[in-house]
């Protein structure tokens, strides 16, 4: 809270809009018609093709050996120039084909020629990713119930940490490795208390959490030095360097694996320590170093399935690049040594390493916990209230006080 309190940003620092990537003005269109026609006819009519930057002469080769484009007339649905209309040149060999009726993304250019202002940028979305979220939260509350409503709600806290709090901050020029240490922590702990309750069990997990946290934070910060990686390897990452030259794009990369190693981080502690509870439910004669072995054993599976997932999410995450240096018959260690693959490596085994660490950490804090929680020896076994001196036991079957039947 403190940490909160003390970096809270006023909002996101203005700039001014450079008209690149996702830092242009967009609007909402509609697809009203499209009609074929020969490319030989639009090659010199001066109109780029849908999502291409280069010049009408340069694209107009392309299209007169294409045979039959695609005329496209674009309805501006959203703006101040709502019902004005714009056309645009498909071509055949395109992998975004449009149809009457579409919903588009269109890119709005004030200092562009009025013929030029508009151009179609990417399909609208919006619809169907609506829906597959309404599916999850409906999946989510019919299986987990009431835990299913909380975790739904820890997930909008979450979300709306990382909006108004992270984003912003690392924007204002706060160091990003102190805000994504602050905002993970303050995310966890609302998920977890939320999720979970208020309770010994859900401490321990928060403990063994926060210190992997900081573990995954210095060996970040250590490696990531020593591997001089910048974070700055791509046009996204440069743009925000250029608008933003204050931002530490390398405590940038650090902030993420932070922030991308929490939500795994929180599965593993949350299971090892209910392992723990549940193993002295099971047996509650057992002292912490039983309960730390049987935990450790449960541990170990843990650690090997979670391990393989989170390198299988990185990979697939960077499988578009390892296409393209498959393409190019590059050696492994050509590879691994490139900036773009060297940072997904430190990034997977930082993570990787966090987490094999949160199994001990965690499960010896659990048994710590419940051992130093038990009840005294020869009560807990057969848990049964002690009997109060000189108070006779009580007739039952088995007892000694029962009466011999004759």
């Amino acid at each position: 809270m403190v940490g909160l309190a003390v970096l809270w940003p006023g909002g996101a620092p203005p700039h001014e809009r450079t008209g690149v990537g996702f830092d242009r003005q967009t609007q909402q269109a509609t697809v009203t018609k499209v009609v074929e026609v020969n490319c030989k006819d639009v090659g010199a009519s001066g109109v780029p093709p849908t999502g291409d930057t280069s010049t009408a002469e340069g694209s107009s080769a392309v299209q007169q050996e294409n045979g039959t484009c695609k005329k496209a007339t674009i309805r501006v649905d959203t703006g101040t120039d709502k019902g004005r209309t714009f056309t645009e040149i498909v071509q055949p060999d395109q992998s975004r084909q449009l149809h009457e009726g579409q919903e588009v993304v269109v890119a709005y250019e004030p200092s562009a020629p009025k013929d030029l202002q508009y151009s179609v940028t990417d399909v609208n979305r919006r619809v169907p990713l609506a829906v597959l979220a309404g599916i999850f939260a409906l999946a989510v509350v019919l299986v987990g119930r009431m835990r299913g409503v909380m975790a739904l709600i820890s997930l909008a806290i979450s979300f709306l940490l990382l909006n108004f709090f992270i984003l912003p901050a690392i924007l204002q020029g706060s160091n990003p490795l102190v805000v994504a240490v602050v905002g993970s922590s303050a995310i966890m702990l609302i998920a977890l208390y939320l999720c979970h309750g208020l309770s010994a069990r859900t401490s321990v997990a928060v403990l063994g959490t926060l210190i992997s946290l900081l573990l995954i934070g210095v060996l970040g910060s250590v490696f990531i030095d020593w591997a001089a990686l910048t974070g700055n390897i791509d046009d996204n990452t440069g743009l925000i360097h250029g608008l933003y030259p204050s931002i530490d794009m390398s405590g940038l990369l650090l902030a993420g694996i932070i922030i991308g190693s929490l939500g795994v981080l929180d599965d593993v502690t949350v299971t090892q320590t209910s392992a723990v509870w549940e193993l002295h439910e099971a047996n509650p004669t057992m002292g912490w170093r039983g309960l730390y072995r049987a935990g450790i054993r449960i541990g170990r599976d843990h650690i090997a399935s979670v391990v393989n997932t989170l390198v299988l999410a990185y990979a697939g995450a960077a499988l578009p690049l390892l296409l393209l240096f498959s393409i190019a018959q590059s050696g492994v260690g050509t590879v691994a040594n490139s900036e773009l693959v060297a940072e997904e490596i430190v990034r997977t085994l930082v993570g990787s390493i966090g987490l094999v660490a949160s199994v001990p950490v965690t499960t010896a804090l659990a048994a710590l916990m419940v051992a130093a929680d038990r009840p005294e020896k020869g009560t807990a076994s057969t848990g049964t209230q002690p009997v109060p001196a000189g108070a006779q036991p009580a007739p039952g079957r088995g007892g000694r006080g029962r009466r011999r039947k004759r």
